[in-house]
């Protein structure tokens, strides 16, 4: 079977969905919950502690969904929680276990969490990370010191389209590019107009982007994510449609921005919001 990698690299459009760890010590809940739209996606997305509240190691439920369900992980790795040692060990234990795709990421501080007088580290950042982690793929450790075998990790970083200050959000994603990220993943995409100047801006640049999609489940939950989501920007022409019919609006509305990504990109990041019965919907409609 072709590696996430390899289908990327061939120019394939892949499907990767975004699930969120447990709070447990098993992990057959989320695996059940896969594997039913296993068979049309290519990849699973797993948070690392996401927004600073404790879940299970993203590295080991990877290998879990890789073991049991023959489809590929993308693990989250934060800054936040380990120091540069404890970074290096834990990315040595990846590679031999066979999660080799990663998304290098900052991480939330620890206060806005569930375990909010937690230390964090943040040794160093997400760009840092993907140095280290180039560093490993290159048979070194950070201090320069030579592996025994060198990793083989397929490197992912994040970017939003839709950021507010567009200049320096480009400046970070070129600098990303130059530390040694692979492809890019990026938060939910809303605003047509706002992707379009985007792509336009770095079409010549010749880098995987796996667009963000999410489905707006109500006129709240759009509203929310406008007024306490930075980055995120719901239209009001989408929030006016799901005001007069959200059950009928809210899958048209993900098929039209679904049918728009595929049009302009090599892949599509899914956040099902746990409805997966509606991410089965789109993907086999």
């Amino acid at each position: 079977m072709k590696t996430l990698k390899e289908k990327i690299k061939q120019n394939k459009f892949v499907t990767t969905i975004e699930i969120e760890p447990p709070k447990s010590g098993s992990s057959q809940s989320e695996v059940d919950r896969i594997q039913k739209l296993a068979h049309l996606i290519d990849g699973v997305n797993i948070p690392d502690n996401p927004m600073a509240n404790m879940r299970m190691s993203p590295i080991a439920l990877g290998n879990i969904i890789q073991s049991k369900l023959d489809l590929e992980a993308i693990f989250h790795f934060a800054c936040r929680d380990r120091n540069i040692i404890s970074i290096q060990s834990e990315l040595l234990g990846a590679n031999a276990l066979g999660v080799k795709n990663i998304l290098t990421l900052t991480g939330d501080k620890p206060e806005v969490g569930d375990h909010k007088n937690a230390t964090g580290v943040f040794d160093t950042d997400s760009i840092g990370l993907t140095q280290v982690v180039s560093k490993l793929n290159s048979g070194f450790d950070f201090s320069g010191n030579k592996l025994e075998e060198k990793t083989d990790f397929f490197i992912g970083g994040v970017v939003n389209p839709c950021s507010d200050d567009l200049e320096k959000e480009i400046d970070k994603f070129h600098q990303k590019i130059e530390s040694g990220v692979n492809f890019f993943q990026t938060q939910p995409i809303f605003d047509i107009k706002k992707l379009e100047k985007f792509t336009k801006k770095v079409e010549h640049i010749d880098i995987p982007i796996l667009y963000g999609l999410m489905p707006l489940k109500s006129v709240k939950f759009a509203r929310y994510l406008n007024n306490n989501v930075p980055g995120i920007d719901v239209p009001n022409k989408l929030i006016d449609r799901l005001d007069k019919d959200c059950k009928t609006e809210k899958i048209k509305i993900l098929k039209e921005i679904h049918s728009h990504i595929k049009s302009v990109s090599k892949g599509v990041h899914i956040f099902p919001m746990k409805d997966y019965d509606l991410t089965i919907e789109l993907l086999q409609g």
